[in-house]
């Protein structure tokens, strides 16, 4: 029958069918107490009983229950105050996404010119009022991706397996250079061939002392700046001091000192970072 709701009497022993308006029943069906999730619900004593109640639940929904109101609150079109901190997403400077990209052709890195190492210097170059450059010692005195670089190398050589330097070697355009006339090998097997042993010790010796030597900040603020080490890289060898050759001494045998004074500058092993942290070159020669 539309519109009804089947009650139990009192007793709860015999049902009967009660027709009553769709309102009235959603009212009473909302408001009667019943047990939970159940199809039936227990009838007032009386007709008259039961359309009381369901007038007072009916009013008691009208002035006790409030419509639902959408909670989701309307974006704020107004652009953000002046000075409070906010930014637009992919406008930020600290979002590099936000920021220009290199135009066409133009190197996100450094140009080919910067990446040819620096030549020695010689005694015929330098003028009689030639300063040379701070010798630094205090590693605090780099920046941290040039030091973090140079911890990374040497944790690398120390360990005895060349092999671990490839990943600080890199590839492509940013091949660290081992040699100023290039190389056609793999760099590790080239490195090896570089060392009487063939395995490679005795070219990370080599790395090792020089990057324990005291270095020298070169060019600063230009395209082509760099650290290098060992210092005497940019010092004439006739104007080495005493302590400065016992210096040398550690990392080259006198029979290279003879073959760098007849040259007139240092042309043993060097290192060059840049202050972004990568790896130039360690080459050798003029």
């Amino acid at each position: 029958m539309p519109g009804a709701l089947k009650f139990l009497s009192g007793k709860r022993t015999s049902g009967k069918w009660l027709a009553v308006p769709l309102s009235v029943a959603l009212a009473l069906s909302s408001s009667w107490p019943g047990k939970a999730g159940a199809q039936y619900i227990e009838a007032p004593a009386s007709m008259a009983e039961m359309f009381e109640l369901a007038q007072n639940a009916t009013g008691a929904q009208s002035s006790g229950e409030q419509a639902p109101q959408d909670k989701t609150a309307a974006p704020d079109a107004s652009p953000p105050e002046e000075g409070n901190g906010d930014s637009v997403p992919g406008t930020s400077s600290d979002d590099p996404a936000g920021q220009d990209a290199p135009a066409s052709g133009q190197p996100e890195s450094e140009t080919p010119e910067a990446d040819a190492p620096p030549s020695p210097t010689s005694n015929s170059a330098v003028e009689d009022d030639y300063v040379p450059p701070e010798i630094i010692t205090d590693l605090a005195q780099l920046p941290f991706p040039v030091r973090k670089m140079r911890e990374l190398i040497l944790e690398a050589a120390k360990s005895g397996d060349v092999e671990k330097l490839r990943p600080y070697i890199g590839y492509g355009a940013d091949v660290t250079m081992l040699s100023l006339g290039g190389i056609d090998d793999d760099p590790i097997t080239f490195l090896k061939s570089l060392s009487g042993d063939g395995q490679g010790y005795e070219i990370l010796a080599i790395l090792i002392e020089v990057l324990e030597s005291g270095f020298v900040h070169l060019d600063e603020g230009t395209d082509h700046e760099l650290y290098v080490w060992p210092y005497y890289f940019a010092y004439p060898i006739d104007k080495l001091t005493p302590a400065q050759r016992v210096d040398l001494y550690k990392l080259v045998t006198h029979g290279d000192y003879e073959d760098m004074e007849a040259f007139g500058a240092y042309i043993f092993y060097r290192v060059g970072i840049t202050p972004q942290g990568r790896w130039r070159f360690f080459v050798a020669g003029d």
